[in-house]
């Protein structure tokens, strides 16, 4: 369709509304809150046990936690209630039912590499799409949510990039 063809546009949409459209579309808007307890654990669970436990995934609406040591799987074991508790405070709409504990390493060594790993943070942006993508980001207010929307498009980006060659 030609620049002329095409209907004007009344105003500008803010990168949130187009996010929770484009979320919406997938499906995936209702699972949103619930990746939202990696912002919260710390928090939810204090520092000493955040340093000993991490969350590792969601199915369907388990959260399931890495811990380091038995003992403090056991000691979580009887602390899942009210960690599910502060965690429903902290995010009313996260549906999270239930936590699964799985022994291992909690720390960033936790992430499973897959057979046809492509080695994407190696790759750079250029300037000119480190400019589109702050575009992109320039209508969010939340500070917090657009350093988080800048971290995921720029691993998008570069994954997109290393997938290519």
């Amino acid at each position: 369709m030609k620049r002329d063809e095409r209907p004007k546009l009344k105003q500008a949409e803010a990168v949130a509304e187009l996010l929770k459209k484009v979320l919406g579309d997938k499906g995936l808007d209702e699972r949103l809150p619930r990746y939202q307890a990696w912002l919260v654990w710390d928090k939810v669970v204090g520092k000493q046990i955040a340093s000993r436990a991490q969350p590792l995934r969601i199915r369907e609406k388990t959260l399931e936690v890495r811990v380091d040591h038995p003992v403090w799987m056991q000691q979580l074991q009887m602390l899942k209630p009210q960690i599910l508790r502060k965690l429903h405070a902290e995010l009313p709409h996260c549906d999270i039912e239930d936590i699964y504990l799985r022994r291992g390493n909690p720390g960033p060594q936790t992430i499973q590499v897959e057979e046809n790993f492509i080695d994407w943070q190696k790759e750079h942006l250029t300037e000119a799409e480190q400019k589109t993508l702050e575009q992109s980001l320039a209508g969010l207010q939340d500070n917090e949510l657009k350093n988080e929307m800048r971290r995921l498009f720029i691993r998008q980006k570069k994954l997109s990039k290393a997938k290519k060659q």
